[in-house]
């Protein structure tokens, strides 16, 4: 499925489709997640809740 065909399904609710995203988006989530060389848990969930409310949000 494509990128475009996931977004569709995630905001039609499709709880598969956003963990597909969440998963792909998961090693730059994880990257951006690391603060004075530790990883941020906190940071980490604050920047998965922040993509999935932008998945919601975004017109297609």
């Amino acid at each position: 499925m494509n990128f475009e065909e996931l977004l569709t399904q995630a905001q039609l609710g499709s709880e598969a489709a956003l963990e597909e995203i969440l998963a792909r988006y998961r090693p730059l989530l994880a990257k951006e997640s690391i603060c004075n060389v530790f990883f941020d848990e906190d940071l980490y969930q604050e920047l998965c809740i922040t993509l999935v409310n932008c998945i919601r949000n975004f017109r297609i």
